[in-house]
């Protein structure tokens, strides 16, 4: 599974450098392929994460078979490929680029499109390098039925801010160099809103989820662990954007930057916090 995901990630940079050529050449026929290609490479990566779904359902099935069916579906569900750093960044890997071409599959071309396909193969090309791919046992707190729903909202709402990151990038230049071959101005910016209001209540619905299994797992709904801390730090920077836009009428750079501004603070809530002492942290 390691070595298709290597292919994966080799198919996401192909997708970013057939777009930037798109792009530098005025090709609509190399935006096709390119398209076509980011179609591959997440449907190879969904085919891989469910292979590894399954690896680790055969495992559990193993040491702790199950009785009944409620049983057995239990067991489905807690054994999704999230538990561990490497799931976690190949999962991440594929929310770029299946919520850009399902939610935002108009605008995911040219260079936004390059954009998320490059996020994607750094992730994992990071997954790669820096964490153990071997299917791990859960640990006790992760064998919960929430651990799928939290991860994924959560997950796809980080890839919402990342499209909304690629958008503020191009908004800036596009500012600063108008004469540059970019999407209008008044298009990024409503890409941007949108995409800051997907991955918002993505991520709302995930805190509270987590909430919710936090007082299950360790009997308490919130306990101001780092990783809790820093995402309600990244819940209020987007919601201050979305007040400042939908009551103070910001709109374009101020935006622009605030997105930026917001997507450094997922990667830090994300990887940051894995560096400090946390319930949370992918080591532990």
């Amino acid at each position: 599974m390691s070595q298709i995901l290597g292919v994966v990630m080799l198919i996401y940079l192909g997708v970013a450098i057939v777009l930037v050529m798109a792009e530098l050449w005025f090709s609509p026929r190399l935006q096709q392929v390119g398209r076509a290609l980011l179609w591959a490479g997440l449907t190879l990566e969904t085919g891989t994460l469910i292979g590894r779904w399954i690896s680790s359902y055969q495992l559990a099935v193993g040491h702790t078979p199950p009785v009944v069916w409620l049983d057995k579906l239990s067991l489905v569900i807690m054994q999704a490929p999230l538990s561990n750093r490497y799931e976690s960044l190949v999962f991440f890997s594929w929310c770029l680029p299946a919520v850009g071409l399902i939610a935002f599959r108009k605008n995911l071309q040219g260079w936004l499109g390059a954009v998320v396909a490059m996020l994607a193969c750094l992730l994992l090309a990071y997954a790669s390098f820096g964490a153990s791919a071997d299917i791990q046992p859960l640990m006790p707190a992760l064998k919960s039925n929430w651990l799928l729903i939290h991860v994924m909202t959560a997950f796809l709402g980080y890839a919402a801010f990342a499209v909304a990151f690629g958008a503020a990038l191009l908004y800036l230049v596009k500012d600063k160099r108008p004469q540059a071959r970019l999407p209008a101005p008044p298009l990024l910016d409503r890409l941007m809103y949108r995409a800051i209001m997907l991955g918002f209540l993505l991520l709302t619905f995930g805190i509270l989820t987590g909430a919710v299994w936090a007082e299950t797992a360790w009997g308490k709904y919130w306990s101001w662990d780092p990783k809790e801390t820093w995402s309600l730090i990244t819940w209020l920077i987007y919601a201050s954007m979305l007040h400042a836009r939908l009551l103070k009428g910001w709109q374009g750079r101020r935006i622009a930057w605030l997105a930026l501004l917001g997507f450094l603070a997922v990667i830090f809530t994300y990887l940051g916090v894995n560096y400090l002492p946390s319930l949370h942290a992918y080591q532990t």
